[in-house]
């Protein structure tokens, strides 16, 4: 679940394993432009994880 907030009068994105998700994890534009530089890199490191298990 994916809810769109403000912090300090900043728009942040606050993303939840279900609505009523107890630790959401949010962030604003600057990281938002970071997580999609660098994508690949979080994909490989979620297939590589997941393969450890």
């Amino acid at each position: 679940m994916v809810e769109r907030s403000e912090f300090k009068g900043k728009p942040v994105l606050v993303i939840k394993r279900d609505e009523n998700g107890q630790y959401p994890f949010s962030f604003g534009l600057s990281k938002a432009k970071l997580i999609l530089d660098n994508l690949e890199e979080i994909r490989s490191f979620v297939q590589e994880s997941e393969n450890r298990q």
